[in-house]
């Protein structure tokens, strides 16, 4: 690990110890969560044509939870080892950002690193509750993390369809069924595992605040969620502020439903993404659903997606950031259907959860809208090939739902060490 990577592991490590020594001091309650997934992965094709297979440790994270003074604050801490385990990225077709291609980026160390205040007016509201966020992390936008859904790859417009690892400060209110937020944040987007939000750009100015979120969310019925939002982002591709901004928008509607051993779960969502002023525009529409009993589980994820076609470097998988250009070879629309079966283990230690799985994705990219770009050429072919095994171990991580702070929070005031 870097330098810089180490003093953040052991920050975490003395912020957790404290809360610990907190918990008996000033009402503090805490707990810790973290999981590893080890995952051999085939592909086909790869850029350039032909198939390739890669053993990993994917989604390394260890995570801690805190609330305190009668549950009006709340804080969050996630380190995420990608950046050890897999520097080079995690295989998968039609993923991108952050400079990769066809493969997943490894996400920074301070995944998430936000506090939260919940319900400073108390009783002069009456039943509203006010939520005021600060930190690193998710901005409120879009869907669920795919980390807290249930199948290993990523889709494809996980950048269409989640903002992350940004400088953030959210106003949440809470009224009933009904939660308005809205934030200020930086548009910058990581560039490696160990960078951290660029606050400030020397000629340019600040950084943070240049960008802006609002998401609606209604939960009209028990188990059922949806929500609206909008962001503008600048220059996500340019950390000095330089490149063009994005204007997103995402509907979604996701249920989830726990009944004794069997759990129904299903996400429904749109996106789009417009860049440099509407010159470009990206579509992605999502359908995925799982359904688990007595600790089978089975996944099925529709996913039509359409992505950005950049330079790439002597690297296939990597692409030129920021590119001088400002422009791109093509539009590519990727259409993929996944199915994930894992069966949970009967506990080796009380409270670790063993979980192999096997997942397949088949589907297919085509060319849109003219430019340079020629998937056939490119890749040898039209049609995507994809099949991975392995096991997940996880500690308290089921049913997390990552990025949910201040009011969403849900059952994390609850959690005790």
């Amino acid at each position: 690990m870097t330098g810089r990577g180490s003093a953040l592991a052991g920050a975490l490590l003395l912020a957790l110890a404290r809360t610990a020594t907190l918990s008996a001091q000033a009402s503090w309650h805490g707990t810790l969560m973290g999981q590893a997934i080890g995952a051999i992965d085939h592909v086909d094709p790869t850029p350039g044509g032909g198939s390739l297979t890669e053993a990993r440790v994917v989604q390394p994270v260890l995570m801690g939870l805190a609330n305190g003074w009668n549950h009006h604050v709340l804080l969050t801490a996630t380190l995420d080892l990608e950046g050890l385990t897999m520097p080079g990225g995690e295989l998968a077709p039609g993923d991108w950002g952050e400079g990769f291609v066809d493969r997943r980026h490894p996400h920074t160390y301070a995944h998430e690193l936000i506090a939260a205040w919940v319900d400073p007016l108390g009783k002069l509201d009456g039943a509203g509750r006010l939520g005021l966020v600060l930190g690193k992390g998710f901005v409120p936008f879009g869907s669920d993390d795919p980390m807290s859904r249930p199948f290993l790859r990523y889709p494809v417009n996980h950048h269409l369809s989640q903002l992350l690892e940004r400088a953030v400060g959210i106003v949440q209110y809470d009224l009933g069924p009904v939660t308005l937020e809205g934030s200020l944040f930086n548009g910058d987007e990581p560039t490696k595992a160990s960078d951290w939000p660029l606050l400030y750009a020397s000629g340019e100015g600040w950084r943070f605040g240049d960008s802006h979120s609002a998401r609606l969310t209604v939960r009209p019925i028990a188990g059922l969620e949806v929500q609206g939002s909008l962001a503008h982002v600048h220059s996500p591709e340019s950390r000095t502020g330089a490149g063009p901004d994005d204007n997103k928008q995402s509907l979604s509607a996701r249920f989830d439903r726990v009944n004794g051993t069997t759990e129904r779960y299903a996400l429904l969502e749109w996106a789009r993404t417009s860049e440099a002023g509407g010159f470009f525009v990206f579509h992605t529409v999502l359908g995925e659903a799982m359904m688990a009993h007595r600790g089978v589980r089975v996944s099925y994820r529709f996913e039509r997606t359409e992505r950005p076609e950049e330079q790439r470097l002597l690297d296939p998988f990597r692409a030129l950031r920021p590119d001088p250009d400002l422009g791109l070879l093509g539009v590519s629309r990727w259409t993929l259907h996944t199915l994930h079966v894992a069966v949970d283990l009967r506990q080796p230690i009380r409270g670790l959860l063993l979980a192999p799985f096997g997942e397949v994705t088949l589907g297919s990219v085509h060319g849109v809208g003219g430019g340079v770009f020629d998937p056939v050429a490119f890749y040898g072919g039209t049609g995507v090939h994809t099949l991975s095994v392995g096991v997940t171990a996880s500690v308290g991580m089921r049913g997390h739902r990552m990025g949910r702070y201040g009011v969403l929070a849900g059952d994390m005031a609850g959690m005790t060490m």
